[in-house]
């Protein structure tokens, strides 16, 4: 019995000491150096928004207090971001990223041009579970999505099979929207822009939280209005907005729509690369953890409208596996709902 007490007790010494040697191995490695933040998206969007006020606080919470620094990387709807992360990027806590919310669908729906696992990738967080919208210009003349049905809108959208595509496709194509597509925006900030210049009628997807953040005049002035929200329940300052599902003629409808609603709790995610040491990865969760409840980013988010409801690393692990690993025959609805008919390219 001695002789078991004995062991236990070594074995707690022994844990207790290896664990600040971890921490200690994580601030050697990270002080003095910078860690890149890549932005799938350009600059003045809702990501780019989001990322840049995280990068400015969570460097102070990491072991070894690294630098952040922030780097757009536009295209394909963050499609050549992930693939960068997953194939170039450094595989060791120096590169972290933030990607678009459907990432995991991408690629449970077999989309062009992904090359990556997102189960493989190491998530860090999520800033905000908060549900998107679709919005068209109060100018179009268009204020109800029944009045959609009966006019066509043009409504910019980035990648070709991001959220911004995939919302007024599949309402198309179930629904019997005639949103004309036009895609190729860099970030959500060119497509707002065009939207002011009246170049587009409204914008495929937006988070209600990055709306409110970036033009809460617009809501002020009633300048748009928003025609559904995607999400698994109303926004409670948005209450008689429709969901999307709700829009559905029938269950396959409301099973497809539910589906790819699911994006909505990938929010306004942060991650690294495959392969990152365990002990960085736990390092990384926890700072991002500390971040969201650090009061002087919690007060900054409040002076620029930013809504933060964040989702820790693990059970954003968990919902990303979930969406990807979706069942075959879901799938394939999906798969047809979203066919592409009517995406136009936008022109240089």
């Amino acid at each position: 019995m001695d002789r078991i007490r004995k062991l236990v007790w070594v074995a707690a010494a022994m844990a207790a000491i290896a664990a600040p040697a971890h921490a200690q191995d994580v601030a050697n490695f990270y002080r003095g150096k910078q860690i890149t933040l890549v932005i799938g998206y350009g600059p003045g969007g809702g990501y780019d928004i989001y990322a840049r006020m995280l990068g400015r606080y969570m460097g102070a919470h990491i072991p070894g207090h690294p630098t952040i620094v922030p780097q757009n990387m536009p295209g394909a709807g963050s499609r050549s971001a992930a693939n960068w992360l997953y194939r170039v990027a450094p595989q060791d806590g120096s590169v972290i990223a933030t990607l678009g919310q459907a990432t995991p669908t991408d690629q449970a729906l077999s989309q062009p041009g992904v090359q990556f696992d997102a189960r493989k990738f190491n998530w860090i967080g999520n800033l905000s579970v908060v549900n998107n919208i679709l919005y068209v210009s109060a100018a179009s003349g268009v204020s109800t999505f029944a009045e959609a049905k009966t006019k066509s809108l043009a409504i910019g959208a980035t990648g070709a099979s991001s959220p911004s595509v995939l919302y007024p496709q599949v309402s198309n194509n179930l629904l019997g929207s005639k949103f004309r597509i036009i895609a190729g925006y860099p970030g959500g900030g060119d497509i707002n822009i065009a939207v002011e210049r009246h170049e587009l009628d409204g914008r495929g997807s937006d988070s209600w939280a990055s709306i409110k953040a970036t033009h809460a005049d617009w809501l002020r002035d009633h300048t748009i209005n928003i025609l559904f929200q995607i999400g698994p329940r109303r926004e409670t300052d948005l209450p008689n907005v429709p969901l999307w599902s709700e829009l559905a003629a029938n269950d396959d409808q409301r099973q497809i729509l539910t589906l790819l609603s699911g994006d909505v709790a990938v929010g306004r995610p942060i991650l690294t690369a495959p392969n990152v040491p365990a002990e960085r990865v736990k390092a990384l969760r926890q700072a991002f953890d500390d971040t969201v409840r650090d009061p002087q980013f919690i007060e900054a988010a409040k002076q620029a409208h930013m809504d933060m409801a964040p989702m820790g690393g693990e059970e954003l692990q968990k919902t990303v596996a979930e969406i990807v690993s979706a069942p075959p025959h879901i799938v394939a609805m999906v798969k047809d709902a979203i066919a592409i008919k009517d995406v136009k390219k936008k022109e240089k």
